[in-house]
């Protein structure tokens, strides 16, 4: 079992007051002098490593640590005190210090561990850094916390969550924080975008959703169901003592030295309140054009249409498709000194410097529509809408286009053509939306297989109906799949990747617009005119070995008019 901050406190003081030589730590090279000195930390650091004889390390990547100090000593210890015990050799532990001040632990550890322990000087920033990364690899903890939990002796009162509180840091919470506080680390790790608290008639399943698809990962007993959706609803600010409706919540919690926003929502069931987390995590980088998988030819008209003087772009898919994703790219393509850039979303998902991003709130008043209207006396040259929900969003953003902005926003449709009826739908006038529409382009996300795993294999004949490939394609296809293993937690699949479809606004697709064309007439149009359709642009990555056609035939519909 771990121990806990007070346990190690108590020890340390009971062992404290340990006398170093004059001439040693302590001495002439303290770091109390050091810093009156006013000298490069590291610097001091190394010299110090020097004078004692002591090995001095700059980082400590590819160092591993030992086992034995994550599982005694708790995070906030070793943060605290800038101490990481690392993996040693006949029966020594080699401690990571970055000042003279925590010598006097290497006793302590020394004691509370059972082994003999080895100094050595690393910089501060590496070791915290170090630390942050063990604890985090730290596998299995939720899975054996669930074993260990028993329902009688678990505390009802929810503690007051802090704000931005470290998930990292559970070692003495009552058994039921810690459960969920340790099922969000294992969703950061495992790259899950949603957490699923289903409950069922005489079960409770936590599932994540990993790359777009459902996995179930923990089964806590039922009995505690009521106290882990309560846990849930504190941590989002949530009132937890409605049970019949249905709530929202946020919270932001750290996972070492990564923030992640937690989006809550709440709905009652029949067999109980069910609870989804959606995990945003701000420390994921922002991706540039190139490496979203778009063709290289596509991707060269994409980017002549964003970086168009005036207009309006749309990228359309279903909700968790990346589309905000790809805005967030092409925003970071055309961003410069030189432009005014505003942006209106809901929520603001990754922050972008150089531009005015802001939030829109239904209950405040901040619709799309009211947002665009002040956001267009702001002087704007680029304006990007993060969604056309309603007519008069979509009439203002069009009428934007006219007058001599470029205006990105995203629409839920199936596939490139359908946003041309979609915002005929809506209302807008079929001219307005021909003199002001540049293109469409249409994306889905699917998995990428493990490359580690991945091996080619020979389909059944009921593979080869269900993908749906015509006689010259299954000629060219080689099938690949992934076999399973522990880089990709024996999915087969790791990561994923965009297909996409390009619709070029054409003289010719203009007047079918003013026309109210049939969407299967535009796409025809938009084929013959080389447009490349989402399931052939994923069968292309099957194809080369990137995903796989059983994928591809997941996310796709079959091209058919």
């Amino acid at each position: 079992m771990s121990r806990t901050n007070e346990q190690f406190g108590a020890a340390l003081k009971a062992r404290g007051g340990i006398a170093l030589p004059a001439d040693g730590p302590g001495g002439a090279c303290s770091p109390a002098r050091a810093r009156q000195a006013s000298v490069n930390e590291v610097t001091i650091t190394r010299a110090t490593a020097e004078a004692l004889g002591v090995p001095f390390v700059e980082t400590l990547s590819g160092r591993p640590v030992s086992h034995e100090f994550l599982t005694a000593v708790p995070i906030a210890f070793a943060r605290r005190h800038s101490v990481l015990g690392l993996a040693g050799e006949n029966g020594a532990m080699p401690v990571a210090l970055s000042d003279l001040a925590q010598w006097p632990h290497l006793q302590v550890l020394a004691k509370i561990l059972g082994k003999r322990t080895l100094p050595l000087f690393a910089p501060r920033p590496e070791i915290l850094r170090a630390i942050n990364a063990a604890y985090q690899q730290q596998a299995g903890q939720a899975e054996r916390l669930i074993d260990q939990l028993d329902g009688d002796a678990v505390l009802r009162e929810l503690e007051a969550v802090v704000q931005n509180e470290d998930l990292l840091d559970v070692a003495s919470r009552a058994p039921v924080i810690r459960l969920v506080s340790l099922v969000l680390l294992e969703a950061v790790k495992r790259r899950a975008s949603d957490v699923h608290v289903q409950p069922y008639e005489d079960r409770l399943i936590l599932r994540f959703r990993i790359d777009g698809v459902l996995h179930n990962v923990f089964e806590p007993p039922k009995a505690l169901q009521n106290e882990i959706i309560s846990r849930i609803k504190v941590m989002a600010g949530m009132n937890i003592a409605e049970h019949r409706l249905a709530q929202d919540g946020r919270a932001t919690v750290k996972v070492g030295d990564r923030v992640v926003d937690l989006r809550v929502s709440t709905l009652p069931t029949s067999f109980g309140e069910r609870a989804v987390i959606r995990l945003l995590d701000k420390s994921v980088r922002l991706y540039e054009l190139h490496e979203l998988g778009m063709p290289e030819g596509m991707m060269e008209t994409y980017r002549g249409l964003i970086h168009m003087d005036h207009g309006i772009v749309l990228v359309t898919g279903p909700t968790g498709s990346g589309k905000s994703t790809t805005l967030y790219a092409a925003l970071q393509e055309i961003n410069s000194q030189e432009m005014n850039i505003l942006t209106l979303e809901d929520p603001i998902e990754y922050r972008l410097e150089g531009i005015s991003q802001t939030q829109v709130s239904d209950r405040k008043g901040m619709t799309f529509a009211s947002g665009l209207r002040h956001v267009l006396r702001q002087d704007p040259d680029i304006i990007m809408v993060g969604e056309i929900r309603d007519a008069e969003t979509a009439r203002m953003a069009l009428q934007s286009a006219l007058t001599g902005h470029r205006v990105f926003s995203t629409l839920h449709t199936n596939d490139a053509a359908g946003a041309v009826t979609r915002m005929l739908d809506l209302g807008v006038e079929p001219y307005l939306l021909a003199s002001s529409l540049l293109g469409v382009l249409a994306q889905r996300l699917i998995r990428r297989v493990c490359l580690e795993c991945r091996t080619t294999y020979e389909p059944t004949p009921d593979d080869w109906r269900r993908w749906g490939l015509t006689d010259a394609e299954v000629e060219r296809h080689t099938p690949y799949k992934g076999r399973g293993c522990p880089a990709c937690q024996g999915s087969g699949y790791r990561e994923r990747v965009g297909i996409f479809e390009l619709l070029v606004i054409t003289e010719p697709i203009r007047e079918m617009i003013l026309h109210r064309a049939k969407v299967s007439s535009i796409k025809a149009l938009s084929l013959e005119n080389g447009m490349t359709t989402l399931r052939a642009n994923g069968i292309a990555k099957a194809n080369a070995g990137i995903t796989t056609m059983d994928e591809v035939a997941r996310v796709t519909e079959r091209d058919e008019f």
